[in-house]
């Protein structure tokens, strides 16, 4: 069962340190302390990278896909760590396994998905996906320190 369902966009803000425009959580929808959460990045043909990737046939770059799933997987680990207004940060340290499967293009929910596979006193191992309406856009293992 979820600790708590449904973080708006305050709450999000407590929980991780990003701003406009790196902010790319929009909404937790579910969130498992220590297991599991799934969030939503609203994709809007006014963000920035759509000026340059590409003209004509705007596409989210796959990178800003993985940091949209590292920062979900932040909040997970801040939420379960009980880490928010500490000042301790979730900071990324590996991408393995990265797979993109689709585009990603204005006027989608991208769902995040993110998974503990393994998690230590500061060094957690995450799988994540992303997806569009259940297409898998997405798929990486990240792993994350906190410091």
């Amino acid at each position: 069962m979820s600790e708590q369902q449904d973080y708006d966009v305050v709450r999000i803000l407590e929980a991780l340190p990003h701003r406009y425009p790196l902010l790319l959580v929009d909404r937790v929808t579910d969130l498992v302390k220590g297991e599991s959460i799934t969030a939503i990045k609203g994709v809007t043909m006014n963000e920035q990278f759509f000026q340059g990737h590409f003209p004509g046939r705007p596409i989210m770059p796959g990178v800003l896909q993985i940091e949209a799933l590292a920062q979900a997987s932040g909040i997970l680990g801040i939420e379960t760590l009980e880490l928010a207004g500490t000042g301790k940060l979730v900071y990324f340290m590996a991408i393995e396994s990265a797979k993109f499967r689709a585009p990603v293009e204005p006027g989608c929910l991208l769902t995040l998905e993110s998974r503990f596979t393994q998690q230590r006193s500061k060094v957690c191992k995450f799988d994540c996906k992303a997806s569009v309406e259940g297409k898998v856009t997405c798929e990486v293992s990240i792993t994350a320190m906190i410091a």
